[in-house]
């Protein structure tokens, strides 16, 4: 068996089909993770998510920002933007099927084998693996909680509270956490976190670095597995992190890692597709 992981796909499947095809992928042998934002911006989230759950069995799956938008629109069409491509999910026979599915991916995976993480965005500088995979289970019960998925989807939109605390209650606390595994870019060493900037490391506001780049880093040392952050093009120079998503749906690439080896494939997107 093969483990591989690919970057954000956005509904891009012909560059994830060319990659797998590329190194004879079987998912009646192989494994793909998957670091979120499966779908929106790219021409084919409904042909991705229905071909991720075809094979799913051979799918480990943390969830996205644009995944978790998919689902709260699923529920509130009118969370619908101009720029989505997510219409074609809502209106689509098997919707429900997939969005099922979608709301029990994980927020984090942990190979405890292999010893390596997986996440979108990133972890905190401030939480240890063990309090992150508490906190990231947190979010999931209210994903697969029918009595607690809409209040949970209608208040996860949000900056604030910018940062940790564990006196927080209720939605207000799943907000927070969510925005750490699925939109945290730059945050300070106390895991503040600064959501509107988006640009490379250089582009950090005053006061604040890349989340993984703090040397007193709970998780300094433990391998890391992320996406997300396009504007990185698949640069990072921290020891054991490694970025994922190459900005596939702007016209960059989709890169696909194998988890063992450490090699990588990339399917150059010479045109945007959104």
């Amino acid at each position: 068996m093969t483990v591989y992981a690919v970057g954000d796909l956005q509904g891009c499947l012909d560059p994830l089909k060319c990659l797998l095809e590329r190194v004879a992928f079987d998912p009646a042998r192989d494994k793909l993770w998957l670091v979120g934002d499966l779908v929106n911006r790219g021409p084919q989230s409904l042909e991705t998510l229905r071909y991720l759950y075809a094979m799913r069995e051979a799918v480990v799956c943390v969830l996205g920002n644009h995944d978790l938008h998919l689902l709260a629109a699923a529920n509130n069409i009118e969370r619908l933007k101009k720029g989505d491509t997510l219409r074609e999910i809502l209106e689509a026979p098997d919707r429900d099927e997939l969005l099922d599915w979608l709301r029990q991916q994980k927020l984090l995976h942990h190979d405890a084998e292999r010893d390596i993480v997986m996440v979108h965005a990133g972890i905190p500088p401030q939480w240890s693996l063990k309090k992150a995979l508490r906190c990231a289970e947190e979010v999931e019960e209210a994903l697969r909680d029918d009595a607690r998925l809409l209040p949970f989807l209608d208040g996860m939109y949000g900056n604030e509270p910018n940062r940790w605390d564990s006196d927080l209650k209720g939605v207000t606390r799943l907000r927070v956490i969510t925005n750490y595994f699925t939109r945290m870019r730059f945050c300070k060493a106390d895991g503040t976190l600064d959501l509107k900037t988006k640009e490379g490391m250089d582009s950090a506001p005053p006061g604040y670095a890349p989340w993984f780049s703090y040397k007193q880093r709970k998780t300094r040392g433990q391998k890391i597995i992320f996406g997300h952050w396009a504007a990185l093009e698949g640069r990072c120079d921290e020891p054991g992190i490694t970025a994922l998503d190459t900005g596939c749906v702007w016209g960059g690439a989709m890169t696909l890692l194998n988890v063992d080896s450490g090699e990588q494939h990339r399917c150059e997107c010479k045109e945007p597709t959104a």
